[in-house]
């Protein structure tokens, strides 16, 4: 469903439409921030406002969009700020009546090397940008988190696996008082966005160097940015206080995709260099406990909140029978592309199909 689609449907069957709505986009001059932009400067959204801590980038962003949007660009507006500093976000809220929460520490080894940078953003941040935004009674927040969330094993996954339960234990509040519901959604590697490897492969292969890979039997879930947008918007039209929603994503191995990188951009070879700090051989999108209580909704799952509260004799005395399913849904299960497929699916990323008119 594009953006103007699904504006049209929830003008008729939900009064939580973005027509003249005010989105706040924490982290808004990422790659996510950016297909935000595209998909809807054009519909009759009333602002959208982007907060950030990185001057540079919001002024290239300006420029960027001024030249793109020239009729819309004044619905954009740009704040300075870090989601570490609570006044900062309690002054981007007056007025918002939805936020995108995408501002985040993405980076697994630099995670790796500095976890309580990692804290700071990606939990106390994201307490930060929820206590506010129920304060100001904003009236729907989608949190992005990422499948290194699920079984982590590295530092930006722990950060993300506890930003997850603040989001969960702040819907619960906002429930509670009524005026803010709050849902998270999980995806896995999108191609492209930052710290992805297909730039670096296409960069190394101009440069005449071999693609330089960690392991080629690892696999990892392949999605494009407007997927990414599209699970939000999913998530805004469908969310309960407190749910997960998952996209059901294809993967490939590490392997695959230089092959298909290389199929696209020529042939320089490939050099093993061995996993990096923190790296799973295969990635989690939905654990075997999540599984136990989601929905299928076709394209997505939906994964409720645990309702369950502080009844100590319950989970001592009395327990539960069941408490996971038979497997968890990962990049090592799900729908496997060989080399072929990982090139139709690379091929939808709209930075490879840019960097292919440069090649010619």
């Amino acid at each position: 469903m594009n953006a103007q689609s699904y504006q049209q449907k929830n003008a008729a069957d939900n009064p939580l439409h973005f027509t003249n709505a005010t989105l706040l986009i924490t982290g808004g001059t990422g790659s996510f921030g950016h297909t935000v932009l595209k998909h809807f400067l054009t519909t009759d959204i009333g602002q959208i406002r982007i907060f950030s801590r990185d001057e540079k980038k919001q002024d290239d962003m300006r420029h960027e969009i001024q030249v793109q949007y020239p009729e819309t660009v004044s619905k954009v507006k740009f704040y300075i700020g870090d989601v570490r500093n609570f006044q900062a976000v309690r002054d981007v809220m007056d007025g918002v009546d939805f936020i995108f929460h995408a501002a985040a520490l993405k980076q697994v080894p630099s995670c790796e090397f500095f976890p309580m940078e990692a804290v700071r953003t990606n939990v106390e941040g994201t307490d930060n940008v929820l206590h506010a935004a129920i304060d100001a009674g904003v009236k729907r927040v989608v949190c992005l988190s990422t499948d290194k969330a699920a079984y982590p094993i590295n530092a930006m996954g722990i950060s993300k696996a506890m930003m997850e339960r603040v989001i969960y234990a702040n819907a619960r509040v906002a429930a509670e008082k009524g005026n803010t519901v709050i849902c998270c959604t999980r995806y896995g590697n999108v191609m492209c966005s930052r710290g992805s490897v297909i730039p670096l492969f296409i960069e190394q292969i101009r440069a005449g160097r071999p693609i330089t890979i960690t392991n080629p039997e690892m696999t990892r879930f392949l999605m494009n940015l407007d997927e990414a947008v599209s699970l939000v918007q999913f998530a805004f039209e469908h969310a309960e206080p407190g749910d997960l929603f998952i996209q059901k994503a294809d993967a490939s191995t590490i392997g695959d995709l230089a092959k298909a990188v290389q199929k696209l951009f020529g042939d320089t070879g490939i050099h093993v260099i061995g996993t990096r700090h923190g790296e799973k051989l295969y990635e989690t999108l939905m654990t075997r406990e999540e599984r136990l209580r989601c929905e299928d909704m076709g394209k997505y799952y939906r994964v409720a909140a645990d309702t369950r509260g502080l009844n100590y004799d319950q989970y001592f005395v009395r327990g539960q029978v069941r408490t996971e399913s038979d497997e968890a849904y990962t990049s090592h299960n799900t729908v496997r592309l060989d080399v072929q497929g990982t090139v139709e699916k690379i091929l939808t990323a709209e930075y490879v199909q840019e960097q292919l008119k440069l090649k010619i």
